[in-house]
């Protein structure tokens, strides 16, 4: 079995030097006070690919352009991605002067499918997931003589993915824990073999979508099921790594899981508190300290923003239901008699109490009301929940019934 060592991560760190940013890792001032933990973010989300992964596959496409150079035969490169690999493949084999044919789930988001042609590559849509796609990626590798450029199991591209730890220790090296996004598993195989060498007292903790947790199970011995979907599509892998499996069991501390609820509230937090984008991997770590901040209270806790390659659409939804669950938009009905005026009483009501009305739905005919009466449902700009309660108090005050919904 492969294996990775500090040496191989230092070597790698030489290689991209001048290639890939080297990104902030300061603290959240913000975070740390809602948390309970000193919270520091790696802003991976600012490479040019807007994702670690380039990291890994350039290290792995200069081992092979120096094979090249010696004698080895290299027709192109072949990867399977759902997005930030092929991204970053893409990119960096273009600039490399590589043919580079990039295989992705037929779910991948439009904006990683077009910014992979962006850059040059070849896309091909095949598959309901990776596992799928990375098959028709073996595939076609044999049949055209291509060199298949793994995105987790290679240990060259878990080098490369380790020179995130080098540099958290560098800018932090008073951090005490880590929490991060785990999929195949080569990004927190390659930081922890960093952490385990550097500073081995440091925990580092992996973490997964619920409805992804095939690591967990792995490791574990759990029994969690898979679910179809996720919006952190970036590390929804059915199965992990030959070479990371082995890497997490030894060097990895602990491994949680996440629901979808956490990994929004986590984006919409690094939004708002942060200025900064997010994808659902990339806030995984978040959404984790969220989920358990007992856990981590007054602790130096390193998070890395791994991604920020989201679709527009579904960052748009996440923001609003975000806004739901923090009472800031609301739905109530409103019971009253069907008379003149009672509309604008309702809506003057919404008015004084210093909301803003989005949405009115003026219901007669499909309601289980008696016939006089009329629902009306208005959709809400609110302060917060509090402010949703006091609204619906004053409603009620003056003689209709009104609930949230």
């Amino acid at each position: 079995m492969a294996s990775v060592s500090l040496a191989d991560v230092q070597a790698a760190a030489q290689r991209l030097a001048g290639h890939v940013l080297e990104t902030p890792c300061v603290e959240s001032k913000t975070l740390s006070q809602i948390t309970g933990a000193q919270v520091f973010l790696k802003f991976e989300n600012l490479q040019f690919t807007a994702s670690f992964k380039e990291r890994g596959a350039l290290n792995k496409l200069l081992a092979l352009v120096a094979e090249r150079d010696a004698g080895a035969p290299l027709a192109g490169v072949i990867a399977a991605s759902a997005g930030n690999h092929a991204q970053g493949v893409a990119h960096h084999a273009h600039r490399l002067g590589l043919r580079a044919v990039i295989v992705m789930p037929l779910a991948t988001p439009a904006v990683k499918v077009e910014r992979t042609r962006g850059f040059g590559a070849e896309v091909l849509l095949h598959g309901e997931g990776f596992d799928e796609a990375r098959d028709r990626a073996l595939q076609l590798a044999r049949t055209e003589g291509l060199a298949f450029v793994h995105p987790f199991d290679d240990p060259l591209v878990i080098a490369g993915q380790g020179t995130i730890g080098l540099e958290m220790l560098c800018a932090q090296p008073e951090l005490d824990t880590l929490l991060v996004a785990v999929g195949g598993g080569g990004l927190i195989s390659g930081v922890a073999t960093v952490t385990r060498a550097m500073k081995p007292q440091l925990e580092v903790i992996g973490v997964q979508t619920a409805r992804f947790p095939a690591m967990v199970n792995l490791i574990k011995g759990t029994a969690h099921p898979q679910g179809k979907n996720t919006i952190a599509e970036g590390i929804a892998v059915g199965e992990p790594g030959r070479i990371t499996r082995e890497l997490v069991r030894k060097l990895v501390d602990d491994l949680v899981l996440v629901e979808e609820g956490d990994l929004e509230q986590a984006i919409v937090m690094l939004l708002e508190i942060e200025k900064t984008l997010v994808e659902g991997a990339g806030a995984a770590g978040l959404a984790a300290l969220l989920k358990e901040p007992q856990r981590y209270a007054g602790r130096r806790v390193g998070l890395v923003l791994c991604g920020g390659n989201i679709d527009p659409l579904l960052l748009a939804a996440i923001i609003e239901r975000g806004m739901v669950r923090a009472g800031r938009l609301t739905r109530i009905r409103v019971d009253a008699r069907d008379s003149p005026g009672v509309l604008a009483r309702i809506t003057a009501l919404v008015a004084e109490a210093g909301a803003n009305i989005e949405e009115v739905h003026h219901q007669r005919a499909f309601t289980s009301l008696a016939a006089q009466n009329v629902e009306v449902e208005l959709v809400l700009q609110t302060r917060n929940s509090a402010h949703v309660a006091a609204l619906i108090a004053r409603l009620e005050h003056e003689g209709f019934g009104a609930k949230a919904c």
